[in-house]
């Protein structure tokens, strides 16, 4: 190995005998089994919070959260509802192919933070520099081969002026849309299908139109209110644990949720009982984010425990009563919760966060429920080989490469080969067709990037809280940069928590 300027190699493979002939002598190279339980025991706990940036609780007096998917949690059943009834609205009422019907919510297709092209109805994933993971293009639901891909875009890097806009949609002469919310899981799965069935059929279609249709359709399943009267699957992940917890140390709460009010108090009726509205101090229903943080002109309404519109000036706003639409700037004046004191959790990270952490200085937190499940991944023992092995090899590739002769470049070329199929196994471990939620091979996506930049901390769901005091601070692991040696020894959030 020292001949071929390989002597530190070893140092970080683990588990893997190698043999290659070489031009000048024939690499043996032969791994000690010693560090398997090293780094199989470096497992992360699914229950952390995660730090992007340094914070304490104990300066947090006020905890505000959205609904969805932060404090209520629902099945797949939902989404498939969205789905069918989305699927029948084109059909009924935008006058879409009867054989449509034959397609089914597919649960497992997309994943979260994906972007679609509108003008070429193609749905992919864009790592956090801008760049495509070819083999995560998909139009409807096939994947797109990657010469095809490169040629649409001459090459595989989206400009800037396409990118979605700030909010991730499309729109000012962006022709990216980018799908951060989780109900718009069903929102993408009938873009597939749709398209899918105009491919399978020949038939002519304009991309722009379905997917203006699709985006109406799903809008018009939330503005009509049928899934808030359709019977669903709802739970909180110890949400009323949490919320006690809050209460008896004397913090300040508050909700503020684009769902409309009777459905809010069915969801909090069942997770957390009768009396849920007792813990909290503002409860706003129906404000219409991410607009309720910019749009000055809303004044809030009181709302009737059955749905009444009060017409009343609001002067204060009280506990235990509901307020519907309004906007923050109106919220800070009447409740004087202002600054780093505010800590705002939501599993929206553009309506939800962007805004309080860039205009207003509100603390942040992101509820991720899917980060349960890649951490569950990424404890097991063939993830934890398979990345160290193909660590190795990328650090085999970096340091050979200053071997011309063609039994070298022989050797690189397999070991070129062996690396991109295991990148290929690697995606396919979290997703079949679009991987990671976290990372497009070794960058990260735009989702993280994003994330990074818009949470302060981030966790798969507020029972994480419990497993921390409220006087606990949160550090951001120091990861070498790129010019850095890692002299310091490493960090893992291995789940050191306190109760």
């Amino acid at each position: 190995v020292s001949q071929l300027g390989f002597k530190d190699a070893s140092r970080c493979i683990v588990a893997k005998i190698f043999t290659d002939v070489c031009s000048q002598c024939v690499v043996n190279v032969c791994w000690s089994t010693d560090l398997i339980p090293v780094i199989s025991n470096n497992f992360v706990n699914p229950d952390t919070i995660f730090a992007n940036n340094q914070m304490s609780l104990q300066d947090i007096e006020i905890y505000g959260f959205d609904y969805d998917y932060t404090l209520a949690f629902y099945s797949s059943h939902l989404h498939t509802l969205i789905f069918n009834i989305a699927r029948d609205i084109l059909i009924d009422e935008h006058r879409y192919p009867e054989g449509l019907k034959e397609y089914d919510y597919m649960p497992n297709f997309v994943i979260r933070g994906l972007h679609y092209d509108v003008q070429k109805a193609l749905l992919m994933k864009i790592d956090a520099f801008h760049y495509i993971q070819l083999g995560t293009v998909y139009r409807g639901l096939n994947p797109v081969p990657e010469k095809e891909v490169i040629a649409m875009y001459e090459g595989s890097h989206v400009p800037l002026e396409i990118m979605s806009d700030f909010y991730g949609k499309s729109s000012h002469g962006h022709t990216m849309k980018q799908f951060m919310d989780i109900f718009s899981l069903p929102e993408m799965t009938l873009l597939s299908c749709v398209n899918d069935y105009f491919m399978k059929h020949n038939i002519d279609y304009e991309p722009v139109h379905l997917y203006k249709d699709v985006k109406e359709a799903i809008g018009d399943v939330h503005v009509r209110g049928i899934m808030y009267r359709a019977k669903y699957i709802c739970y909180g992940e110890q949400t009323h644990a949490v919320l006690q917890k809050l209460s008896k140390n004397g913090k300040k709460m508050f909700l503020i949720t684009n769902s409309p009010f009777d459905f809010v108090d069915r969801g909090m009726n069942y997770i957390v009982g009768k009396d849920w509205r007792d813990l909290f101090d503002v409860v706003i229903v129906q404000a219409d984010k991410p607009g309720f943080f910019n749009d000055r002109r809303k004044p809030f309404r009181r709302v009737t425990d059955k749905g009444v519109l009060l017409w009343d000036r609001i002067h204060h706003l009280e506990k235990g009563q509901i307020y519907k639409q309004g906007n923050l700037y109106e919220f800070l004046r009447l409740t004087g919760w202002r600054g780093s004191k505010v800590l705002y959790f939501g599993d929206h990270i553009y309506s939800d966060l962007a805004d309080l952490t860039l205009k207003h200085g509100w603390r942040t937190g992101a509820i991720i429920p899917e980060l349960r499940k890649e951490i569950k991944i990424m404890n097991t023992e063939e993830y934890v080989h398979t990345m160290t092995w193909l660590q190795a090899l990328t650090g085999l590739l970096e340091q050979m490469q200053v071997h011309r002769d063609p039994a070298s470049q022989t050797v690189i070329q397999q070991w070129i080969n062996e690396r991109e199929e295991m990148r290929l196994q690697t995606k396919d471990i979290f997703n079949a067709q679009f991987g990671s939620l976290f990372r497009t091979y070794h960058n990260p996506t735009y989702f993280s990037r994003r994330l990074s930049r818009f949470a302060d901390i981030y966790m798969p769901s507020l029972s994480c809280l419990l497993n921390y005091d409220l006087q606990h601070t949160f550090y951001p692991r120091r990861t070498p940069l790129q010019h850095e040696s890692p002299i310091w020894p490493e960090q893992t959030s291995t789940g050191d928590l306190s109760s």
